[in-house]
């Protein structure tokens, strides 16, 4: 069992690795280790020491949990519980949210009285409309994006969205800054 274990971490080791496109190399200086024993670690030649796991898990920019799998034996459907932010709900649709990497979620936006300043912050976002219309306000532009569509921006351009003419339905991908923005921070 500890040897499955060692190998599976091995495997993700070498994946996240390859995935962020670095090399033995890159890797071993980040977690001050040579780069001969990274690729003795990966390749199971020399043991996955606990004092080792702290500075890879720095170097390849993920947690211990996700490098040991420790959520792997939680189911994968996921049932989305309705959250209220900022006057709209939200349904989280990935496990994590605000964790590393992407969130994803189903937001119902209302119409609103008045206009809101247009927000600004690191990243992109990025929705899709289920149904509704939704009014992106990006700088001085405005555009509209109807049921079936989608919308992808830098959001370091002053933005906002809102829904003309009745309640709107959209599936949104957030990076760690828009998840702030956007389901934790400031309405924008």
């Amino acid at each position: 069992m500890a040897s499955d274990m060692e190998q599976l971490v091995r495997q993700r080791l070498r994946g996240l690795r390859v995935a962020a496109g670095l090399s033995l190399a890159e890797v071993a200086e980040r977690a001050h280790l040579s780069p001969s024993t990274l690729s003795r670690i990966e390749t199971g030649k020399r043991t996955i020491g606990l004092d080792v796991l702290g500075p890879l898990c720095e170097a390849l920019q993920t947690d211990l949990d996700t490098l040991l799998g420790t959520h792997d034996e939680e189911a994968v459907v996921i049932r989305p519980e309705p959250v209220e932010a900022h006057g709209q709900i939200h349904w989280p649709l990935t496990r994590n949210p605000g964790g590393a990497g992407v969130t994803a979620a189903k937001v119902r936006v209302e119409p609103r009285r008045r206009g809101r300043e247009l927000g600004v912050h690191p990243g992109r976002d990025w929705f899709y409309v289920l149904s509704g219309t939704i009014r992106l306000s990006l700088g001085d532009r405005v555009l509209e994006v109807h049921e079936g569509e989608a919308a992808e921006f830098s959001t370091m351009t002053p933005h906002r969205f809102d829904a003309v003419g009745g309640a709107a339905e959209i599936i949104t991908i957030f990076d760690r800054d828009g998840q702030r923005a956007h389901l934790s921070g400031s309405p924008t």
